[in-house]
C-alpha cells in the first residue's frame, strides 16, 4: 500500500502540491514573525533571564521527542494531509498562548502546543514531497519547494520586526495567532476534501495498532542505527544540530547586546538569510542532482563555516548581513541533498516514519543544547557557544566526504498492517 498522495503526475506541481505549499507559506510566515523575536519578548516583556530563555526552549523540545516518531507513523497510516491538519489545530492554541501568556513560565506550555505542529507536520512535509516525485527529479523538486517555502523567511521576520519595533510585541503575537489559525482552517479543508486526499488507504484502521507501531519502529530503528548511510547522517547532523541549537535562541540576544541592533534590524537579518535560501535552493537542488548529494553537502558545510567566521568577526549590520547571506548559501547547498538522501534510503511507504524517527533521534541528542548554550554564554562569554559551533561545522566535512555514499535505492519491503 502506498502512502497518501498522487505519485504519477507528469506535472512537477499538482493542484494538491500548490495548495499544500500555500498553507505551509501562510503558517510559517506567522511562525517566523513570532519566533525570531520570541527570546527578546521573553526577556524584555516577561522578565526571563538568558539562562531561563535557554531552559524554556530545552524543556519544550522534550515534546518533539515523544511525538515525531508517532507523527511520522501516523502520516504513513491515516495520510499526510490529515496528520498535518491535526497538528495545525493543536498548534493554533500555542500561538494564542504566546499572546496571552502572563509570565515567561507560560511560554513553555505555549511552545509545547506549537511544537505539536512540527512533530506532526515535519515528517509529513518531507514524505509528501517525496511521494510527489521520482528518484530522478526528487532533489530538484526538494530544491524548488524549499525555495518557495523560504519566501516566508523573508516576509515573516521583516513583518515581525516592523510590527514589534513600531507597535510592540502584543500586536505581533496577535497577528501571528490569526495567521496560523487561518492556515489551520485551510489545512482542515484540504484534509476533508476528497480530491486532495487522493486514494484512501485500504484497511487503514488495521494499521492503527500498537503492534504495527512497534514493528515499524523496530525496522526503521534498525536502518537508522545499522551502520549504513542513515547512521552517518544521524551522527553528523546530530552533532551539528547540537551546536546550532546552542546558538539559535541566543542569536537575537547576541545581535541586540553585542551587535547593538534593534528589533527591525534583527528581523531584516533573518530575512536576508531566507532570501539567500529562496534564491539558491532551486539552483542548489539542480547542482546536487549533477554533482551528487555528498559533494553538495560537504561544500555546504564549508560555506556555513565561512559564514560563521564572518559572523564572529562582524561588529556592524553590514557584516552580520553578509554572514547571514553566506550562511543561507550554505544551508541551501545542504538541505535538498539531505532530504533526497533520506528518501532514497528508505521504502516509499515508510517515509513519514523515517523522517519522524530520524528527526526524533537528532532532537534527542540536541535536547540540552539551548540550555548548554546559555550556560556557556553566562559562564564564559557570549561568543563561546558561537565559536564551538563554528569548529564543529568545519570538522563535520570529513565524515560527509568519507561516509555519505548511496549504493542503491532502498530494498526493504513496505511494512504490512499490524
Amino acid at each position: 500500500m502506498k502512502p497518501e498522495g498522487i505519485n504519477h503526475r507528469p506535472r512537477l506541481f499538482s493542484p494538491v502540491m500548490v495548495w499544500f505549499l500555500i498553507t505551509m507559506i501562510l503558517a510559517n510566515t506567522a511562525s517566523r514573525m513570532v519566533f525570531i523575536l520570541l527570546p527578546l519578548y521573553m526577556r524584555d516583556e516577561l522578565g526571563a533571564s538568558i539562562s531561563e530563555v535557554g531552559l524554556v526552549f530545552t524543556l519544550a523540545n522534550i515534546l518533539p521527542l515523544l511525538l515525531q516518531i508517532f507523527g511520522g507513523w501516523l502520516s504513513d497510516t491515516i495520510g499526510r494531509l490529515r496528520t498535518i491538519a491535526i497538528g495545525a489545530v493543536i498548534a493554533t492554541f500555542g500561538y494564542i498562548g504566546f499572546a496571552i501568556a502572563p509570565s515567561w513560565h507560560w511560554i513553555i506550555l505555549a511552545l509545547l502546543l506549537e511544537y505539536v505542529s512540527g512533530s506532526l507536520v515535519g515528517p509529513s512535509f518531507g514524505a509528501f514531497i517525496a511521494d510527489q516525485s521520482t528518484e530522478d527529479n526528487r532533489t530538484r523538486l526538494f530544491g524548488i519547494v524549499s525555495s518557495i517555502y523560504h519566501v516566508v523567511g523573508i516576509i515573516g521576520p521583516l513583518l515581525g520586526g516592523y510590527i514589534a519595533f513600531n507597535y510592540g510585541y502584543q500586536p505581533l503575537l496577535t497577528l501571528g495567532a490569526i495567521g496560523y489559525g487561518l492556515a489551520a482552517v485551510l489545512r482542515i479543508w484540504m484534509a476533508t476534501t476528497p480530491r486532495f486526499r487522493g486514494k484512501p488507504i485500504a484497511d487503514s484502521h488495521q494499521l492503527l495498532t500498537f503492534d504495527g507501531f512497534r514493528r515499524s519502529i523496530g525496522i526503521m530503528a534498525g536502518m537508522v542505527f545499522g551502520g549504513g548511510i542513515l547512521t552517518w547522517i544521524f551522527l553528523t547532523d546530530g552533532v551539528r544540530d547540537i551546536s546550532f541549537n546552542m546558538i539559535n535562541q541566543l542569536e537575537p540576544l547576541y545581535l541586540a547586546d553585542i551587535g547593538r541592533l534593534n528589533e527591525q534590524q534583527i528581523g531584516s537579518l533573518s530575512s536576508i538569510f531566507n532570501l539567500a535560501l529562496a534564491l539558491l535552493m532551486a539552483p542548489a537542488g539542480w547542482l546536487a542532482s549533477r554533482i551528487g548529494e555528498r559533494l553538495s553537502i560537504a561544500a555546504g558545510f564549508l560555506v556555513q563555516f565561512i559564514g560563521l567566521v564572518v559572523f564572529l568577526l562582524s561588529a556592524r549590520f553590514t557584516g552580520f548581513a553578509a554572514a547571514w547571506f553566506i550562511l543561507g548559501l550554505g544551508f541551501a547547498l545542504v538541505g535538498p541533498s539531505y532530504d533526497s538522501l533520506i528518501s532514497k534510503a528508505v521504502p516509499e511507504a515508510n517515509r513519514g516514519l523515517a523522517y519522524g524517527l530520524f528527526w526524533t533521534s537528532i532532537s534527542l541528542v540536541a535536547l540540552p543544547a539551548p540550555y548548554l548554550g546559555a550556560l556557556l554564554w553566562d559562564r564564559f562569554s557570549p561568543r563561546t557557544p558561537f565559536i564551538i559551533t563554528t569548529i564543529i561545522v568545519l570538522v563535520s566535512i570529513l565524515p560527509v566526504w568519507t561516509k555519505f555514499k548511496v549504493t542503491g535505492p532502498a530494498k526493504a519491503e513496505p511494512l504490512a498492517a499490524g
